[in-house]
């Protein structure tokens, strides 16, 4: 048997439980792997809320949360090609499986090998937040000497956006909370507090012409106040809310094609993922929680080989 945590209905997080459920076997195009840590994201507690569902499916609950993971392959789909027994993998889950478990079931097409420099840890954090960030810089084209914003920069996505748009020469600016001024100048960007005064001034201040890209992590009005900085409408991309389409930009669904170069980036010292908070499995929920919050600093990993916080 394998034990996960998860939920046992849609709800809050009254719905959520420990449970054991036995070793899953992969299915076509799928990998089965021996979980070491668990990217933990907003997106957890949106699925376990049934905001996402398919009110045409019908949930098999229990449902173990979480998206990503990293560990060690145990079994190899039929149709699955690159991948043996005993390789160290990161990668999404595939549908309705979930990761905070003992052992996840992994989309081939979204698995990617661990690069051996990177920690199990450092992995897990990567496949949501790096592929994110890799694809949106990608749809807005941003290139050297160009300006950047990322409305909600201190998060696991702004803050591997930030990094990945400082190495293609793009000036970074991120509105965030004052208190995350240390971590985003350590991305070596310009942060614009939202807890200081109207955003909109200040960014006007700093740059009179306006932003060439925005990257939006918030949704909702943050969305829309910012969006009267972008001198092209159609290069706002938001990750958060569908309705940046109503303001001429687009709204993107992770996708995981940058992952290996993202993983390779990070092996190399050129990306820092900024895991600045791990938790042993037993305190899954509590992991949950600080993210659930919305006032995460950089990402937040649960560690499946940890026996106390850090």
């Amino acid at each position: 048997m394998s034990n996960a945590y998860g939920y046992n209905s849609y709800g809050g997080q009254e719905t959520e439980t420990w449970f054991d459920r036995p070793v899953p076997s992969p299915g076509p195009s799928e990998l089965v792997i021996a979980v070491k840590a668990v990217g933990v994201n907003p997106v957890d507690h949106k699925l376990r809320s049934g905001a996402m569902a398919n009110p045409e499916a019908t949930p098999n609950f229990p449902l173990a949360l979480g998206v990503e993971a990293s560990g060690l392959v145990v079994a190899v789909g039929s149709d699955v090609d690159g991948f043996v027994e005993g390789d160290a993998v990161l990668g999404k889950t595939a549908p309705e499986h979930g990761s905070y478990a003992e052992h996840a079931v992994l989309l081939a097409e979204d698995t990617t090998k661990k690069p051996p420099q990177l920690s199990f840890v450092q992995a897990a954090a990567l496949p949501v937040a790096g592929g994110t960030a890799w694809e949106v810089l990608e749809q807005l084209g941003v290139t050297e000497g160009e300006t950047l914003l990322i409305n909600g920069v201190g998060g696991g996505v702004g803050v591997m956006a930030a990094q990945l748009a400082r190495n293609r020469g793009v000036a970074v600016f991120g509105i965030g909370s004052e208190s995350k001024r240390p971590l985003v100048e350590s991305l070596d960007a310009t942060l614009v507090p939202y807890d200081s005064g109207d955003v909109v001034e200040q960014m006007r201040a700093l740059l009179p012409g306006g932003v060439d890209a925005v990257f939006d992590v918030v949704g909702g009005e943050p969305m829309r106040e910012v969006s009267v900085l972008v001198t092209d409408p159609s290069r706002i991309v938001s990750v958060a809310d569908p309705g940046v389409a109503e303001l001429g930009g687009s709204f993107l669904v992770s996708g995981s094609a940058g992952v290996p170069t993202v993983a390779d980036m990070v092996a190399e010292g050129k990306v820092d993922p900024k895991v600045l908070q791990t938790y042993p499995f037993g305190e899954a929920a509590q992991a949950l929680r600080a993210v659930e919050s919305g006032h995460v600093l950089g990402k937040i990993v649960i560690d499946l080989e940890q026996t106390t916080q850090a």
